[in-house]
């Protein structure tokens, strides 16, 4: 027996990863798939089969894919999509704390003001301070959400204008 061959155990594993490989390339966006530098045939089959609904034609689809795959180096396309995710995870990490702080500070939080002030130093104190009371007065009230969304809007403008795009605001 040669040394070099794969056992089928081994073969099936490997197409198994270059299957959802594949998979995650179809669930990507139109612009991650842009960020990836993948073979034209490839990136042609990705783009038909998100155009699939029917599930049968959609998974023969991503086989095709799959098999595209096995015919290039797919160390790079597997670098580019844990890039991307890394990415996300940031993006909505971020975003969660920008929610937490807007929630601490409606609910009266005077404290975490000054936190922001020392993570934020471009902060302005009166601004954020102001906002944080028409957010209290409202939340107190019970009465619409409109300081609240603009307290949040701030937040994340001044603790990192790059971590989300403006359709994840409020």
């Amino acid at each position: 027996m040669d040394n070099n061959r794969k056992s089928r155990t081994q073969q099936k594993n490997e197409d198994r990863a270059l299957q959802m490989l594949g998979q995650e390339l179809v669930d990507l966006s139109s612009q991650q798939l842009q960020n990836i530098k993948i073979p034209d045939e490839i990136l042609e089959a990705v783009r038909f089969a998100r155009k699939i609904t029917r599930h049968g034609a959609r998974r023969r689809q991503i086989q095709r894919i799959r098999a595209l795959l096995r015919e290039v180096d797919v160390e790079s396309i597997q670098n580019a999509l844990k890039t991307i995710k890394h990415g996300y995870n940031r993006q909505t990490l971020a975003f969660k704390n920008i929610e937490k702080w807007r929630d601490d500070l409606k609910e009266g939080n005077k404290a975490l003001i000054e936190e922001i002030l020392s993570i934020c130093p471009d902060v302005e104190r009166q601004r954020l301070t102001q906002l944080a009371r028409n957010a209290n007065k409202e939340y107190l009230s019970g009465k619409g959400v409109k300081s609240s969304r603009i307290l949040f809007r701030y937040l994340s403008r001044i603790s990192d204008p790059l971590s989300f795009s403006k359709t994840d605001e409020e």
